[in-house]
């Protein structure tokens, strides 16, 4: 695992996207589902790496697959 440097909301949001995962609601947070996983992304500018890497798991991606998604 390599340390991941602060993101922005908008970027992971749309390397979500790319994965497959779909907006479902907004508010205070981003709310995304691929239709069997549902994340949460908040609108942190940037997103601490510790939440980020959380964020990643849930969504069943690995840090290098995040990343080539960027």
């Amino acid at each position: 695992m390599g340390k991941l440097p602060g993101i922005q909301h908008q970027q992971a949001i749309r390397a979500l996207q790319r994965a497959g995962f779909e907006i479902t609601r907004q508010s205070g947070h981003v709310v995304m589902s691929d239709g069997r996983r549902t994340i949460v992304i908040p609108r942190n500018n940037p997103i601490n790496a510790f939440t980020m890497f959380g964020i990643i798991k849930d969504a069943g991606l690995t840090v290098d697959q995040f990343r080539e998604l960027l």
